[in-house]
């Protein structure tokens, strides 16, 4: 499958989990409704509780969706700056995931770029990416927060 395809593929089921969600917490909310509409103090509480799941899962949404369409503003860009991590060499073990040590390695040089060009939003999207790639994703999702807010300060 091409990755054209691929990416289709990827957004078509992002936007039936967006959907389904949505009537989720749409279905929730009409239950938390019916709960307050009771009268009962148990069952108001337990309905306004039911009332802050969609708006808490709405919010959760929608920042991942955000930070998604950041990401992928990023990854266009640095490609199109030919500034995007080169990994078709790199060794790979058979689940297709890079093998530690070259991931460990590739990590190792996109941390030197940053040390030298620290203000440089293009090379903290690449050290998001190779720390990814070593299997941290802790420090990649703040990596690349960085990065967003470095190139949207640009």
């Amino acid at each position: 499958m091409s990755e054209d395809g691929r990416a289709l593929r990827i957004q078509v089921l992002i936007g039936f989990m967006c959907v389904a969600l949505v009537v989720y917490f749409l279905l929730l909310g009409r239950i938390a409704m019916a709960f307050i509409g009771t009268g009962e103090g148990a069952a108001v509480v337990l309905g306004f509780a039911l009332l802050a799941m969609p708006l808490i899962g709405a919010w959760a949404m929608v920042s991942t969706l955000r930070a998604g369409l950041a990401h992928q503003r990023l990854a266009r860009i640095a490609k199109a700056d030919g500034m995007e991590l080169d990994v078709s060499d790199l060794p790979r073990m058979p689940s297709g995931r890079i093998q530690r040590d070259a991931a460990d390695a590739l990590f190792a040089t996109v941390r030197d770029e940053v040390e030298s060009d620290p203000d440089n939003w293009q090379r903290w999207y690449r050290l998001a990416r190779a720390y990814d790639y070593a299997g941290d994703r802790t420090r990649a999702r703040e990596a690349m927060k960085k990065a967003v807010e470095m190139e949207g300060r640009r």
